[in-house]
């Protein structure tokens, strides 16, 4: 029995229709036919004896189409969380996706043992506003059981025209019953990057994701905070539960704040997958920068992070990152589908392989109390937890990391609220730390300067 491969989906509900998004780390150009030897005509041989045998002797009647599907489907499941074949839909919802406009729920699901659990939902969708939270495990869809439930499935059920409702019921770490989620399909645009300022002289600017425009809407902010009165005196950017996005995004992005040195390199099997990225001179490299990181942050954000990190461009705060250090390519086959298929693996300036084990923080603090903590660190979703990944393979040595023994412990069966709003001065401890951070490095300029004077 073919063994069926955990993978990460974001629901895309549209008006009518589903598509599924996806972390899109792409590129074209790679050989879609190549020779191939005897033994593979063999083994294809017998797919089509296997083929003709349920065709002709399955209880019900079959289309070929579906179990040819079936089958690439199942090709794809059983090599990484990450590979897998896009319908003709599905591929132009992920194209729709990456230009920042697509319908949906805006929820990221996996599964993980066996149960519908959410990545992380996205800021200003539906999921996001109706409090739904990451780690959250979805038991019923409509009153209807995700038990033995595909994402596919999944997907399905909650697909529908926009402006209808859905309830989903989850399990959440510390309450004792399942929480009924009503929430209303819509069609979601996602603006990449927010910004404001925090206090006079200090930026706050959050990206979402990386699509199409993010660097280019990144840099407009930039400049505009360049014509205040007060000149920046330092600045955060907020990557957390950024799920990633575009490569060539998390290139210029990085570009923005580094003026030379490498930003990221590839390595495949093939010449073209053999990649290196540089940054080029100008840009934002004078304002003292933090960046904000956690489990959510993956792919594109972790080569942001990793990048200005070993430059020691910004100081990165937070706790450890997502873990997702592979490059997908979307290579088109006939009749307008796709395969969504891992190339490469991407290494930070310093030879660091993130896959499975994540940018680790400069300064490593919880935006929650303890207790909430450790929920968080037994049933966050991060790379390792997915069943296929791909392991670790740093080409720089690193001390082996685990969840200490308090990690292992039971957490209370009931949590008190907390008030926790990212991105808000005085809610938000990780934004508390930054600003505190960015002021002290003034002061210490400034002593520095005198000292020297």
């Amino acid at each position: 029995m073919m063994h069926r491969k955990r993978r990460r989906i974001l629901i895309g509900l549209v008006a009518g229709g589903v598509g599924l998004s996806v972390i899109l780390f792409g590129g074209y150009g790679l050989n879609l036919v190549s020779a191939v030897d005897r033994s593979t005509y063999e083994d294809l041989e017998a797919f089509t004896n296997v083929l003709a045998i349920v065709r002709k002797n399955y209880v019900e009647e079959t289309e070929t189409q579906a179990l040819i599907e079936g089958a690439i489907n199942g090709m794809l499941g059983a090599l990484d969380p990450h590979s897998a074949y896009l319908t003709p839909d599905s591929y132009k919802e992920l194209q729709v996706d990456t230009e920042g406009s697509f319908g949906g729920l805006g929820i990221e699901i996996t599964l993980r043992d066996g149960i519908l659990t959410v990545v992380s939902p996205i800021e200003d969708t539906p999921a996001y506003r109706a409090g739904v939270q990451a780690g959250d495990q979805i038991i019923k869809i409509n009153d209807e059981l995700t038990k033995d439930m595909s994402l596919i499935q999944a997907v399905k059920k909650m697909r529908g025209k926009q402006g209808t409702e859905i309830t989903i019921s989850v399990r959440r770490e510390g309450v004792p019953r399942l929480i009924d989620v009503s929430l209303i399909r819509e069609v979601i645009k996602i603006r990449s990057v927010k910004s404001k300022i925090l206090e006079e002289g200090y930026a706050y600017i959050r990206v979402t994701q990386f699509q199409d425009r993010t660097s280019n809407d990144l840099d407009t902010v930039l400049k505009k905070f360049g014509q205040e009165d007060v000149p920046l005196q330092g600045m955060v950017l907020d990557l957390r539960n950024n799920p990633g996005g575009l490569l060539s995004q998390a290139v210029k992005v990085s570009d923005l704040f580094l003026s030379s040195g490498m930003i990221v390199y590839t390595e495949g099997r093939l010449e073209s997958q053999q990649q290196k990225y540089f940054a080029r001179p100008g840009g934002y490299t004078d304002i003292p920068m933090v960046v904000l990181v956690n489990g959510g942050s993956a792919s594109a954000s972790e080569i942001v992070a990793g990048a200005v990190q070993d430059h020691g461009r910004a100081v990165v705060l937070g706790i450890k990152t997502f873990g997702k250090g592979s490059v997908q390519t979307i290579l088109p086959v006939d009749g307008g589908a796709a395969l969504r298929l891992t190339t490469a693996m991407y290494f930070t300036p310093n030879g660091r392989s993130i896959q499975a084990k994540g940018i680790a923080p400069d300064i490593e603090l919880e935006n929650l109390p303890e207790a909430y903590a450790a929920a968080r660190r037994r049933h966050g979703v991060r790379e390792e937890n997915l069943s296929g990944h791909f392991g670790n393979i740093s080409n720089t040595p690193s001390e082996t990391e685990g969840d200490s023994p308090a990690d292992a412990e039971a957490a209370p069966q009931a949590l008190p609220e907390i008030d926790i709003k990212e991105g808000e001065l005085g809610k938000d401890p990780q934004l508390d730390r930054a600003l505190e951070l960015l002021k002290s490095w003034k002061v210490f300029q400034t002593t520095v300067a005198e000292a020297k004077g």
